[in-house]
């Protein structure tokens, strides 16, 4: 009996079966590809179509995992990315009060807050809602009115600021007047 003639083992298919697993499955892919195309074997080519299958799964996977994340619009990832900014905003409130306790007026800029933060703070001045593929990440938009107010919030999708798409702290009720974060646009001329 020649070697033609011999079946594959059941073993190349487990390797190709691997191929499903994502990511770490391209590999076993290649694997079964290769070894599909190095013998000469009843099954080879089924070998190389279930390696094959299983690297298009792992495409199919993430490509789509990253339409969804990055690129889709109005889908269940843009509410969790605006969740996402809620909470940052209502962190970055408490480190933009604390700095003015600390040096008795409010930061210039999200920049010189986030220099006065210690090594490793988990205060974020990043945006997460923008998702600009390419761009370097937005800041959320913060701007110092005189001395004792400001303004901190999400620009949106627009990128403009105080329109309707913006994203603003939501803070727990307190004492009126204890917080210099205005929330209401600026009168226009």
């Amino acid at each position: 009996m020649s070697v033609k003639n011999e079946k594959l083992g059941a073993f190349p298919f487990v390797i190709g079966g691997l191929s499903f697993i994502p990511l770490i499955g391209v590999l076993f892919g290649v694997a079964a590809i290769v070894w599909g195309l190095c013998t000469s074997r009843v099954g080879a080519r089924k070998l190389i179509v279930l390696g094959g299958a299983g690297i298009s799964f792992t495409v199919l996977l993430y490509g789509g995992l990253f339409y969804f994340g990055f690129v889709q619009r109005g889908g269940v990832y843009d509410e969790l990315r605006t969740k996402l900014a809620q909470t940052t905003l209502n962190s970055l409130v408490q480190a933009v009060e604390f700095y003015r306790v600390q040096n008795g007026s409010y930061p210039d800029s999200l920049d010189q807050l986030r220099a006065s933060l210690p090594m490793g703070s988990p205060v974020l001045v990043i945006d997460p809602s923008d998702i600009r593929i390419g761009d370097m990440p937005r800041p959320f938009f913060y701007q110092r009115v005189a001395a004792d107010h400001y303004y901190l919030r999400s620009i949106g999708q627009d990128g403009k600021p105080f329109t309707a798409d913006d994203i603003l702290p939501q803070l727990a009720a307190g004492p009126a007047g204890k917080l210099g974060l205005l929330v209401a646009p600026p009168a226009q001329p």
